[in-house]
């Protein structure tokens, strides 16, 4: 009996490599890269794309001489997917624990998030660099600027996002008006944010008077980059609403508008909610539509249609390109960096908002 089952696994199994065939192959092929790195120069990075190498090649050939040419190809095929996958994450993984490592140090230091860059002299950065006092100053300013200025930009930006796709899903119907809106979205989606801010200053140098920098023209400028990701994103969550329920509104009775208020908008209300984050998420690291429509500040401004206004984009520029103290500029390259980790936290938020958003107004299944 046993024999039997012996012979029956023997026969399932025959001509397929072992389970732990990759294993087995990973560890020679980073054993070999080690012996080999030395003699062209030791680096990870180099050891990681010879072991890989070195991986592909033992894999394919091994799965080739027992199980076959069709078995290899699949072999390379998805060593070639992995692989191409492990390339595009290197850029992501090393930028996170860049900022990790050097952002940590800024995000820690007392009154980081607390205090703004008001009184903060190179005199001071002097001493904390050179006699290892605490580094003074922080990003209030600048983070209340972006939350503000973002704030704005969004409730500018979705009122007319939305009406637009509406009218391009429910009332377009192909006409030369949709075609043409479609057209400039199109455009508009693919301009620099540079050009939105100059649009922005220029609009308002000529109704309000020049020099005009605050945070509402800052916000005007995200808006614009923001309303054609908030058209496209809702026009394709209104596009998949099934036209039956649409129909079954209209046959009740129901004029058009409120069956999209009440039917159409609360289906594809997860999509939609979904698409606004990720818009937000988007400008929200814009720093050349800021520097020119709300300039830079040191103090806090809580008034976003008066003053010049601050933002984490421009903190992060001016505490590079011009340090506090020019001589040493280690603590703004630390604030900087702090700065920079903040960004990124709030823009992992907003991703995941969207995801909880999403998930949150879903229309639920089932019975």
């Amino acid at each position: 009996m046993t024999a039997t089952v012996a012979r029956k696994r023997s026969a399932l199994t025959k001509g397929q490599l072992p389970k732990f065939a990759p294993y087995i192959v990973l560890a020679v092929a980073l054993v070999v890269a080690a012996a080999i790195m030395p003699l062209i120069g030791f680096n990870a990075f180099g050891w990681g794309i010879v072991a890989a190498i070195l991986f592909a090649v033992g894999l394919v050939s091994w799965s080739g001489a027992v199980e076959g040419a069709r078995k290899a190809k699949d072999k390379l095929a998805t060593c070639l997917v992995v692989g191409a996958f492990l390339i595009a994450l290197l850029p992501l993984i090393s930028v996170i624990v860049t900022v990790l490592i050097n952002g940590i140090p800024g995000l820690i230091t007392p009154g980081f998030l607390g205090t703004s860059m008001n009184g903060v002299t190179g005199a001071f950065d002097n001493k904390a660099a050179e006699e290892g006092a605490p580094v003074l100053g922080g990003i209030y300013h600048a983070l209340m600027g972006t939350i503000q200025i973002t704030l704005l930009a969004t409730v500018i930006s979705v009122p007319v996002g939305l009406l637009t796709s509406i009218y391009l899903v429910e009332y377009g119907n192909d006409r030369p008006l949709a075609r043409a809106i479609t057209f400039f979205v199109d455009v508009m989606t693919g301009i620099p944010s540079i050009v939105a801010g100059l649009f922005a200053a220029a609009f308002f140098f000529a109704i309000v008077g020049p020099g005009t920098k605050t945070g509402a023209v800052a916000a005007v400028a995200l808006s614009v980059l923001m309303i054609p990701v908030v058209v496209r994103s809702s026009e394709e969550m209104l596009k998949i609403v099934p036209n039956e329920l649409r129909e079954a509104s209209y046959a009740l009775g129901v004029r058009k508008w409120r069956t999209i208020t009440k039917v159409v908008i609360p289906t594809a209300i997860s999509g939609i909610a979904s698409g606004v984050t990720l818009a937000i998420a988007r400008v929200i690291g814009e720093t050349a539509p800021i520097l020119v429509t709300a300039g830079f500040a040191t103090t806090i401004n809580n008034n976003v249609f008066g003053g010049w206004m601050a933002s984490l984009p421009t903190f992060i520029y001016t505490q590079i390109l011009n340090p506090t103290s020019p001589s040493n500029p280690g603590p703004s390259d630390q604030r900087a960096w702090g700065a920079a980790l903040v960004l990124i936290i709030l823009v992992m938020l907003l991703n995941l908002g969207a995801r909880l958003i999403a998930r949150m107004f879903a229309p639920k299944t089932g019975r």
